[in-house]
C-alpha cells in the first residue's frame, strides 16, 4: 500500500502547485483582465453564464415538480396529454420570447454596442497611438515599430522575434498579415484576438491599463510546432517605453543590410 499513497500524494501535491500557479495568473477562471475594453466581453460572458444557468435550474425544477406531483399512486389514472392546444401554443410562445428577447436579444444588443464602442472603435493615427506591423510565420512573430521618421518599411524601422513593447495607458494599432498560413495573433489578457491571413492585412488595436508580461498566443492550428507560437507582450510606463525606441532605433539604423531583402517584409501603413 505504500507505494499508490506515495504516487497518491504526489499527484495531490502537482494539482496544489498547479492550482496556486492558477491562481496567480488567473481571476475567477479566466487569465487577468489588463485591457480598457476587456470587461465588456467579460460582461458578455457573465451574463451568458449566469443566464444558462438560472434556465437550467428552472428547467430542472419544473420537471422535478412534474414528478413529485404527478407520480403514480394507486387509483391514479394516467391522463394522455397532446399539448398542441392553443394554450399550450401561447404558453411556448410567451416562454420563447421572454427567452429570446431577455437573454438572446440583450447579448445581441449589447455584442453590437462593445463592437462599435470599444474593439472597432479605432484610434486615429495622429502621433499617440502606438502603430505596429505584424508578419506572422511557422512559427513565431515577427514585429517591426516605425523609426524617428514616424514610417514603415525605412532602415530605421525596429524589428522585433516574439518580443513587444508597448506603453501603459496609450492605444495600440496592429496591422497584421501571414508569411505562410493562416495564424491568429491572440491577446488573452486583453480579450481581443484576430487572424493573420496571407496576401491580405487585418488589423486589431487594444490599450494596456496595468504594467506587466503577457503572452502572445496562436488561436488557430498552424502545424506541427504551433505550440511554439508563443511571444510576450511587455507593458511599462511611457518613459521606458521611448528610452527603449531610442536605443533600439539607433541599433536597427547600425544593422540595416540593403541586401537582406528577407527582412523588407514591411509595408506602407495607411490610415
Amino acid at each position: 500500500m505504500t507505494r499508490p499513497r506515495n504516487i497518491f500524494l504526489l499527484a495531490a501535491a502537482v494539482v496544489a502547485a498547479s492550482c496556486g500557479v492558477a491562481h496567480a495568473q488567473f481571476i475567477g477562471g479566466r487569465p487577468l483582465d489588463v485591457s480598457l475594453d476587456g470587461h465588456r466581453g467579460d460582461w458578455l460572458f457573465d451574463v451568458t453564464t449566469l443566464s444558462v444557468t438560472l434556465l437550467f435550474i428552472i428547467m430542472v425544477g419544473i420537471m422535478l415538480g412534474a414528478a413529485l406531483l404527478h407520480r403514480d399512486k394507486p387509483g391514479r389514472k394516467a391522463h394522455y396529454e397532446t399539448g398542441i392546444g392553443r394554450s399550450h401554443l401561447v404558453l411556448t410562445a410567451v416562454i420563447s420570447s421572454v427567452i429570446f428577447f431577455g437573454v438572446d436579444g440583450v447579448l445581441l444588443v449589447s455584442s453590437f454596442n462593445s463592437l462599435t464602442e470599444g474593439f472597432w472603435k479605432w484610434p486615429a493615427n495622429d502621433g499617440k497611438t502606438v502603430t505596429v506591423e505584424v508578419m506572422a510565420q511557422q512559427w513565431g512573430w515577427n514585429l517591426r515599430y516605425p523609426g524617428k521618421d514616424g514610417k514603415f518599411n525605412t532602415p530605421d524601422d525596429i524589428l522585433t522575434w516574439n518580443d513587444m513593447p508597448i506603453p501603459k495607458d496609450v492605444p495600440v494599432m496592429i496591422k497584421m498579415m501571414s508569411k505562410d498560413v493562416i495564424h491568429s495573433f491572440y491577446l488573452p489578457n486583453f480579450r481581443t484576438k484576430q487572424d493573420a491571413v496571407p496576401g491580405q492585412v487585418t488589423q486589431l488595436w487594444f490599450q494596456a491599463v496595468e504594467k506587466g508580461e503577457f503572452e502572445i498566443g496562436c488561436a488557430q492550428h498552424c502545424g506541427v510546432n504551433h505550440y511554439k507560437m508563443k511571444g510576450m507582450l511587455k507593458v511599462v510606463e511611457q518613459a521606458d517605453f521611448n528610452q527603449w525606441l531610442e536605443t533600439a532605433g539607433a541599433d536597427a539604423v547600425r544593422r540595416y543590410d540593403a541586401a537582406d531583402t528577407e527582412a523588407h517584409w514591411g509595408w506602407d501603413w495607411e490610415s
